[in-house]
């Protein structure tokens, strides 16, 4: 099934993957080149910062758009525990 939504943060979400893509083309060349340990370490931490935040934003992306035109109208009080469930899930 292909899926074409196209939401505004996905330029932001391209640019933190090319950054980690880019991170882990020097992690391969660093292992060929045989550095350092650490260097290495840094370097994957790097990848993973990149990917994590890519995925945090894409999600928060979700939580914040897809989910109100998927329940559609709510009560206030139904609203406000909406609006709470998005504001906690900026913790994960």
């Amino acid at each position: 099934m292909v899926n074409d939504q196209k939401h505004d943060s996905h330029p932001d979400i391209i640019k933190r993957l090319k950054r980690a893509q880019g991170h882990l083309g020097s992690v391969l060349k660093m292992i060929e080149g045989g550095r350092p340990c650490l260097e290495l370490a840094q370097q994957l931490h790097a990848v993973e910062k990149a990917i994590q935040q890519a995925k945090r934003v894409l999600v928060q992306d979700h939580i914040e758009h897809c989910l109100d035109d998927s329940i559609g109208p709510l009560e206030p009080d139904q609203k406000r525990r909406v609006d709470e469930f998005k504001a906690i899930a900026r913790y994960l």
